[in-house]
């Protein structure tokens, strides 16, 4: 499980369309030349987001992209979710067969970190990414792993005793 390229890039682009977007629809040429990401591929993405009624398309002169709805009723699932994005941790998504049609020893594990990630992607808004863009946004909780969680940094006696 990781999220990838498509799913950060979509929110990255939401971002940056609600804090541009308050004066009128946005270009995704802007977006483009202000994120560094490829016009194409944000083509891609918002097309994706306008059928799951993300954004809104405006036509013509002056045209570009809004959101479809106010950025504090848009969580970053919601982006995540409209781009087909997969953020499953099983190997069974979810239906316990992973194991000979039985359900695996950590089963219950990955489902529990499945529901974590969903529920705190549920739990941030578009706005508070928006109006507090920085890495200390303000209601966004931070977590950090210690350096001993890692695997690169254990010694080779902590190894053994795995």
């Amino acid at each position: 499980m990781r999220l990838t390229t498509k799913g950060r890039f979509a929110v990255t682009a939401m971002v940056d369309l609600a804090i541009h977007g308050g004066n009128g629809p946005v270009t995704l040429a802007s977006i483009s030349e202000r994120q560094k990401i490829s016009l194409s591929y944000l083509e891609q993405l918002f097309g994706k987001l306008r059928k799951h009624d993300v954004v809104a398309s405006v036509r013509g002169p002056g045209g570009g992209y809004c959101l479809s709805r106010p950025a504090n009723k848009i969580s970053i699932s919601d982006i995540i979710v409209a781009v087909d994005e997969s953020l499953d941790a099983s190997q069974c998504h979810g239906l316990g067969n992973c194991n000979d049609d039985k359900q695996c020893i950590t089963h219950d594990l990955w489902m529990g970190l499945n529901k974590t990630i969903s529920n705190y992607l549920m739990g941030v808004s578009l706005h508070q990414l928006a109006i507090h863009p920085s890495p200390q946004q303000k209601g966004v909780e931070t977590i950090t792993l210690p350096k001993s969680a890692s695997p690169k940094s254990a010694s080779k006696a902590q190894m053994a005793n795995i």
